[in-house]
């Protein structure tokens, strides 16, 4: 889910002995996770370990198989002539794990707990469209409840957006649109810690910086029943301690290979190794309020720092080619991608113009210090941060260096706080498979999760109109004007795009990778 961060913690478990009283665990699927950053609270959970776990625990109106395609989950049916004004009627008989009706109060409870902004929650933006936002959304607001929504009964509500969505229905099944049962208002830290929910799976035990552990929900009624007796997210001090796990059978699942067996582990998996594009980009950021990076210096140093990456090169050397270099700010899997917009040469090798542009920069303002890149040692960033940075360096004859912080959870808090004060490398892995969900996520002037500060009217207004299009190609056309508008403003520096390296141990018949990168977790079997 959500900003994409391969962060895995703590310590490995010591899975390979297991007693006789532990024969239930031989039966648990064993994937790689990390420590989510905040708790498991669905609305506030905008980062990819946090994100696989809640995906698992509760069940929306709809959800995303394996190719990134949306079903009912929780609708029976979902209503609307104009894309503005929607009628949803749940299903009858769920309910959460604790033994609570799911009903149409569930849903408008959970989302106007989400979008009130006292709350503070990282994932409010995606009530933006919903009538009454901006009254519930403000700092001091003037409405605690969406007046878009109303309950009509046990089984019905309403949804008035501000204008037309071509999106609406298909991020229905996005985390944020998760029901929450009455007992989460009354204690929503201690429920983050001790989930219910109404998903495929049930909470067991969260035992933090270690593991993560949950099993079959037998009152789930939705079409992602398990094929597996349960999970546990294992949390890993480097991805390397976690492949060898994978190699000696005591990791079921890996979602990413790390660089160190990128050239070996088709050969040492065999038919166990995947391989699948998907929809997952890296990039590096830099906050407008960082020394030299405000206005129009900070938009030449962009652009000359964007030229300065051999993007081809680190892509062939450091990935093997299992990276495409950025054609844009999405991923080249997502459905209307163009990889040809007006002024996307700014993410080509362009020594020469990185110069250029570099000494306009100064021109306005001296270059001093040394140019930094944060990343989370426990992510397997490394050798590709430490590769950008000397491209940098090379091309620019700055001092540019990756600076390492130790885990994920750590530097995402100063990303979020605006503490980090230096470049930082940051990722999105898609929500649901539309382009329309990276650009909204990410660089909406309001969202909350926009960790570059990206304000730019004009750019809203064409994610306002690409979304009230009538028809999918004319919003791709919209969303093309967006990005081609992004390639002027550079809010941030695109990268490149992923092509999963994953693998499956020897004790599983199958761990089919869904369209995200993140496996199809209900369907791992042993």
């Amino acid at each position: 889910m959500a900003l994409a961060a391969t962060g895995i913690l703590a310590a490995g478990l010591g899975l390979a002995g297991c007693s006789s009283a532990e024969k239930a665990d031989s039966e648990i699927v064993t994937v790689n996770g990390g420590e989510p950053q905040n708790p498991l609270v669905p609305t506030n959970t905008n980062e990819n370990m946090g994100g696989r776990v809640v995906d698992r625990l509760f069940a929306g109106l709809k959800y995303y198989d394996g190719n990134g395609v949306a079903h009912d989950e929780m609708a029976q049916s979902i209503e609307t002539t104009d894309r503005k004004n929607y009628r949803i009627t749940v299903k009858p008989d769920w309910k959460f794990t604790d033994g609570t009706p799911v009903t149409a109060k569930s849903f408008v409870n959970a989302w106007n707990f989400g979008a009130l902004g006292a709350n503070a929650q990282l994932q409010s933006y995606v009530f933006s469209l919903i009538a009454g936002f901006d009254e519930v959304n403000a700092k001091n607001p003037t409405a605690q409840t969406l007046s878009g929504l109303k309950v009509l009964d046990d089984r019905t509500f309403t949804v008035e957006l501000k204008q037309p969505s071509i999106d609406f229905e298909t991020s229905l099944g996005f985390s944020p649109f998760y029901p929450l049962p009455d007992a989460a208002f009354t204690d929503i830290k201690a429920f983050g810690q001790n989930p219910i929910g109404n998903g495929p799976y049930k909470f067991t035990k969260w035992e933090h910086n270690v593991k993560i552990d949950m099993v079959p929900n037998p009152d789930y009624k939705g079409g992602r029943a398990p094929k597996n007796k349960g999970l546990r997210f294992v949390m890993y001090q480097s991805y390397d301690t976690a492949y060898a796990d994978l190699q000696s059978n005591n990791l079921d699942a890996l979602d990413l290979v790390p660089d160190s067996a990128l050239t070996t582990y088709k050969k040492d998996l065999g038919d166990r190794a995947i391989t699948k594009p998907i929809a997952y980009k890296q990039a590096i950021g830099i906050q407008t309020s960082a020394p030299h990076f405000g206005g129009q210096e900070g938009l030449l140093r962009r652009r000359a720092l964007s030229l300065a990456i051999d993007r081809d090169l680190i892509c062939d050397k450091i990935f093997h080619g299992l990276r495409e270099p950025a054609r844009d700010f999405t991923a080249r899997t997502l459905p209307g991608f163009d990889g040809n917009l007006p002024g996307v040469d700014v993410l080509k090798y362009n020594p020469t113009e990185a110069k250029n542009l570099w000494a306009q920069a100064n021109s306005i303002a001296p270059w001093s210090g040394r140019y930094e890149i944060a990343y989370n040692s426990d992510g397997n960033h490394q050798p590709w941060v430490d590769a950008v940075a000397n491209s940098i360096k090379n091309t620019l004859g700055i001092d540019a260096v990756g600076t390492p912080y130790p885990i994920f959870k750590t530097i995402r808090d100063k990303i979020n706080t605006r503490t980090i004060g230096t470049a930082f490398r940051y990722g999105w892995q898609g929500d649901y498979p539309t382009m329309l969900q990276f650009l909204t996520a990410q660089y909406y002037s309001f969202s909350d999760t926009n960790d570059v500060d990206y304000k730019s009217p004009e750019f809203d207004g064409l994610l306002n109109a690409a979304l009230a299009a009538p028809n999918l190609q004319e919003s791709y056309r919209i969303v093309a004007q967006a990005q081609t508008l992004m390639l002027k403003d550079m809010p941030d520096i695109p990268l490149w795009d992923y092509i999963a390296p994953a693998g499956r141990s020897d004790k599983t018949k199958a761990a089919p990778l869904s369209w995200s990168g993140l496996f199809d977790f209900e369907n791992i079997e042993k």
